[in-house]
Order: C-alpha cells, then sequence, then structure tokens
C-alpha cells in the first residue's frame, strides 16, 4: 500500500461553471493559494487534479489555516492518497477513526464518490464496506444522517484514492481580482470593512478610500485595512486618504447660509460619492461601494439614498442593504475587524441635531446648484 503524506485537497464551487473561461479562474485561484501560504512561510507545492487543487506540504495544518483565507475555495481536506483498493482504502480510514477516538459511544458513516467508473464497486457499495470494516474495528455505531460524529470521505480515481475525515469551509466567492476594481467609501465603524469584505468574496479588488477627520481614527482604519489585507490574495489594497474637514466645509457652509443646515448628511454622503468617482477615473475601477443597510441610520433610507446616489455615473454597490446590524456584527467577527471597529467614533462636528431620514427629491433639485458649485447638475 502506497500513500503520500502531507496533502490537502482543496475544492472549488461555482469556478467549476465558468465554461471556456475556467481555466483563467483556476489559475488565478491557485496563484491566490500560494499567496496565502507563502504569508504564513507554509513550503507547499499547488496542482490541480482533475476537479480539485491539490496542496503537497509537510505541514497540513498550517496550509489549511493559510488556505480558508483564499476565496473560490469551499472546502479543504487534509487527506491520505493510497492505492485504488478496498483493502488500502478500509486501513487508511481505520487509522484515521482511531486517531480521532472513534468508539461504541460514537457514530459513523461514509461518503464515498467515484470519479473513475471502472472501479469494481459502486459509491454506495464502497460505503457499505468501508462503514461496515469501521463498525467491526471500533465498535461504533452507523449513522447515515448529518449528525454522525465522524464521517469519512472517500475520492476514487483511476490511479489512487483519497481518504480524508476532516473538512474545513472555505470562504466561498471568487478569486480576487477578476471581477474588477472597485472603489469603497470606508470609515473605522463596523459597516463598510463588512462591504469591503463582501465584494472581495465575489472577487473584486477593493481600493479603500477613507476621509479623515482626526489621526486616531485614520490609523483605525489603516489597522482595518491590514486585516482585509489577510482576504485580499492577488491584490494589494493601496488606501487612499482624504480630508474630511476639506471635502465639506465649503458645503457645509452654504447649506448654513441657506439655513437647510439638516441636510448636511446627504450633501456631505455626495460629496464623498463625487471624490470617489474621481478616484475611480484615476485608478480603472469600474464602480463605487457603500456600506449602506436600509434604515439604520437617517442617510440610509430610499429617499436619501435616491439622493445620495444621483448624478454619478458610475455603478453603486450597496452590499449590506438587506442585512440587520446583528449579521453586520457577526460577519465583521468573521472577518477580523469587529476589535477595531467596535471602539466608536467621535461625532461628525457637521451633523445636525435633526438629521433629514426623509429627503424630498425635488427640494434636492432645487438646492443642487447652491450647494455643489463644483458640480454639474443632475439630469435625469
Amino acid at each position: 500500500m502506497s500513500r503520500a503524506i502531507g496533502l490537502v485537497v482543496a475544492r472549488y464551487g461555482e469556478i467549476a461553471l465558468k465554461g471556456r473561461n475556467q481555466p483563467v479562474f483556476l489559475r488565478q485561484l491557485r496563484r491566490n493559494m500560494r499567496e496565502a501560504l507563502r504569508r504564513r512561510e507554509v513550503d507547499a507545492e499547488v496542482v490541480t487534479e482533475g476537479r480539485r487543487v491539490h496542496v503537497r506540504t509537510a505541514d497540513p495544518d498550517a496550509a489549511l489555516q493559510a488556505l480558508r483565507r483564499v476565496f473560490g475555495l469551499t472546502s479543504m481536506s487534509p487527506a491520505v492518497r493510497v492505492t485504488p483498493d478496498l483493502e488500502s482504502i478500509r486501513q487508511v480510514a481505520l487509522e484515521g477513526a482511531v486517531r480521532s477516538g472513534l468508539g461504541p459511544s460514537r457514530s459513523v458513516r461514509v461518503q464515498a464518490r467515484r470519479s473513475f467508473k471502472g472501479f469494481p464497486l459502486t459509491s454506495p457499495e464502497i460505503n457499505r464496506a468501508v462503514g461496515e470494516y469501521l463498525v467491526q474495528e471500533t465498535g461504533a455505531d452507523v449513522d447515515l444522517s448529518d449528525g454522525a460524529d465522524y464521517t469519512v470521505g472517500v475520492e476514487i480515481h483511476q490511479d489512487h484514492a483519497l481518504v480524508f475525515a476532516d473538512t474545513v469551509a472555505g470562504a466561498g466567492g471568487l478569486p480576487v481580482p477578476l471581477s474588477g476594481r472597485v472603489i469603497v467609501l470606508m470609515s473605522a465603524g463596523l459597516d463598510s470593512p463588512v462591504a469591503a469584505w463582501m465584494m472581495m468574496k465575489r472577487g473584486c479588488a477593493v481600493i479603500p478610500l477613507h476621509f479623515a477627520g482626526s489621526d486616531e481614527m485614520t490609523e483605525r482604519f489603516g489597522g482595518i485595512c491590514d486585516q482585509l489585507q489577510t482576504w485580499s490574495q492577488g491584490w494589494r489594497l493601496r488606501p487612499v486618504v482624504r480630508s474630511h474637514h476639506e471635502a465639506l466645509t465649503g458645503i457645509a457652509d452654504r447649506l448654513a447660509e441657506q439655513r437647510e443646515d439638516r441636510w448636511n448628511c446627504l450633501f456631505c454622503k455626495r460629496a464623498m460619492v463625487a471624490e470617489a468617482e474621481r478616484v475611480a477615473h484615476e485608478l480603472g475601477a469600474q464602480g463605487i461601494v457603500l456600506g449602506d443597510s436600509l434604515g439604520q441610520v437617517a442617510s440610509q433610507t430610499l429617499e436619501n439614498m435616491r439622493v445620495i446616489s444621483a448624478g454619478t455615473k458610475l455603478p453603486i454597490f450597496r452590499p449590506l442593504i438587506g442585512m440587520d446590524k446583528v449579521e453586520i456584527m457577526a460577519l465583521a467577527r468573521t472577518i477580523g475587524t469587529y476589535e477595531l471597529s467596535a471602539q466608536g467614533q467621535p461625532l461628525c462636528p457637521f451633523l445636525p441635531s435633526r438629521p433629514l431620514t426623509q429627503a424630498s427629491f425635488e427640494k434636492f433639485l432645487a438646492l443642487q446648484p447652491e450647494i455643489e458649485t463644483d458640480r454639474p447638475l443632475y439630469e435625469d
């Protein structure tokens, strides 16, 4: 019985549906996997084997930890490669079961996948043959449901078989940066870093744009970008910082003259979006990302979002639009940005005492020429 120790089997999902473009996605996926492994200083070889990507390494555990943050991978398993015969498969499955503590008080199931149809047993027959052997040798019970304590996976190929037990969830999505570049308006708060991460998951190269109100917030923003970089294999984040005060002072003054300071938040956000569009044209980005969640704060009502978006030529993406705060916080913890984002932020000096929650679009059209003196008039 021959086997190779130190193998991780990595699986991809929707990349398999890319048709003629699949080789492009697979090449980028392998590049990103190698980058993630290098960052963790894991010596490994990454190769495609059929519809799987194999990682050959002396440290499978470290490889698994590194690969969990590679978008495009759906799951990974440390595996043993054996000769494709039933006896070898059963022996390796038993060794793994014994190491895991499988015994009379636990349950087991086997899930086989036979890509090589020349193997003498069908997948259900492999399940039964391996499962019966494990029950006989360990005294464990059979449980064919997802509630089984221990699941053995078997993959049958023409020249080898793979046996594995542990399956680690991957990040899913698509490899960065194949979906193009986007500008993300990013504060040091909870929502916008999660919005950036969700666009990264869809394969986007993220360019964070921050409007600095203080050195402390800018430093925290930098820390959040560092954390997001751990997920951005294939693209180095290049944060862009602008002065919040310089961007908003003139607008706030003109609104005060009109006695319309309730519009401060909306015209502030419009100024940020306008700057994001300028940066996008400079850096070749195709869209703008906002961390809006419908109804969460005053500027995120449907009426106000219409005003904020009006006149912007690039598409505006709001990946958090249907999520509530609890869901966003849970994702921030998963991503690793929660602790930095949850430290709180100082009140904006331009925040009115009663921010407008349901802006009249007609009133906006009347105000715009007086307030946005350096921006073209909105045209429907």
